[in-house]
């Protein structure tokens, strides 16, 4: 019992520094990314859009429970069906934050093996939807439409008799009553129009509202997921000598028990990877470990009936078939790769955590960590 306590609280401590630097570049990107910017690269059609997903979603601090609804508004807004495959798996499988908390538990190899293959993986499977499912096609962006709209005919016959009041949403009180956004892009007065006027989306959130939604939202979303992570990790760390796992851990065998363990699992990036480091120091493989790195956050049971929904049956058998597939693939490549190295990698990864004493900056991360998850005192630190 007292391994065990012991485990928890190093994996804890190696984890907490690194999480909260990944929070705060997630704040960062969230504060200075405008949503509507998002928006626009994934829409069209084509492999541009899918590779464009899969480059945004990476780093994009958003996990298994927030990708859903943020794919579908995408969707629903006129992203193609093979960039919203592409957005939905590259976002939940790595992140900042994610990447941060690998590197303190798997080392810096897995910290740059793991966005790669979650770009990778996301970029395959939507392009298998791009060429096997060409049935539907994306949807128009959910806009209302207005019987007078400021480009409409009937606009342009109010702008003109109503010329005093200047009522007409393509005036402009600085302009005379024929100059509307109708007019060409030439005419100096056009960019005065209300059609010119920046959407809410336009504009970036700012520093605060990026800390709001990186310290409270994401970590609230995590939290339970990443204790649990924590503690099963410790409880492997202590019931498994380094190693034992490696003559069992390799191997298409492995990859495949980990396909069908991570396939259903609803757990996040940042929560999976405590998991996914004890397993490796036990003796995984690192592709099979990688395996479960990248289908536990991209599906679950829970998301498909939506999926199903937004996208059609096909696209989602597709997407399945092309985020397993390409992670076993990618998981053999990757063993085949660090060869030898591959439990050296592990096994240096244990003596790195468990043999250096924690700094003073690691206990002050883990007390303002575990500040920000209780709700309470996160109140009292204005929060």
């Amino acid at each position: 019992m007292l391994s065990f306590f012991e485990n928890l609280l190093n994996i804890y401590l190696d984890t907490a520094l690194w999480l909260l630097l990944g929070l705060s570049l997630a704040a960062l990107i969230k504060g200075w990314i405008p949503d509507a910017l998002v928006q626009r690269l994934l829409s069209g059609n084509g492999a541009g859009s899918v590779i464009r997903a899969a480059l945004i979603g990476a780093p994009l601090p958003l996990c298994s429970c927030g990708v859903l609804p943020t794919a579908v508004g995408l969707r629903r807004s006129g992203a193609s069906k093979p960039a919203t495959t592409s957005f939905l798996i590259a976002t939940p499988e790595t992140g900042i934050d994610s990447i941060s908390v690998t590197y303190a538990l798997m080392g810096p190899v897995m910290a740059v093996i793991r966005p790669l293959a979650a770009i990778s993986s996301a970029v395959a499977s939507g392009l298998l939807v791009l060429f096997l499912d060409r049935d539907e096609k994306a949807p128009q962006a959910d806009t209302t439409e207005i019987s007078a709209g400021c480009c409409s005919t009937s606009a342009k016959e109010t702008v003109k008799q109503d010329t005093e009041k200047q009522s007409s949403c393509c005036s402009s009180q600085a302009a005379p009553a024929s100059t509307s956004c109708c007019t060409p892009k030439t005419s100096d007065t056009a960019t005065s129009s209300c059609c010119a006027s920046e959407e809410p989306g336009d504009k970036a959130l700012g520093l605060g509202a990026g800390l709001r939604f990186a310290l409270v939202d994401i970590l609230d979303d995590i939290k339970y997921w990443m204790a649990f992570g924590l503690v099963l990790a410790a409880v492997i760390a202590s019931l498994i000598e380094p190693g034992n796992l490696a003559e069992y851990g390799s191997g298409l065998g492995a990859m495949l028990l980990m396909l069908v363990v991570g396939l259903p699992l609803y757990i996040c990036a940042s929560a999976s990877t405590p998991l996914a480091a004890a397993l490796l120091f036990a003796g995984m493989s690192p592709g099979a470990v990688l395996v479960f790195l990248l289908v536990g956050p991209a599906t679950n049971i829970a998301s498909l009936g939506i999926l199903i929904k937004e996208l059609g049956k096909r696209a989602v058998v597709l997407y399945l078939t092309g985020i397993s597939v390409s992670a076993i693939i990618i998981g053999l490549l990757v063993d085949a790769l660090l060869g030898a190295d591959a439990f050296q990698l592990a096994t240096g990864l244990g003596s790195h955590n468990h043999q250096e004493s924690a700094s003073l900056l690691h206990w002050a991360a883990a007390v303002l960590l575990l500040l920000l998850a209780i709700k309470p005192l996160r109140s009292r630190i204005g929060f």
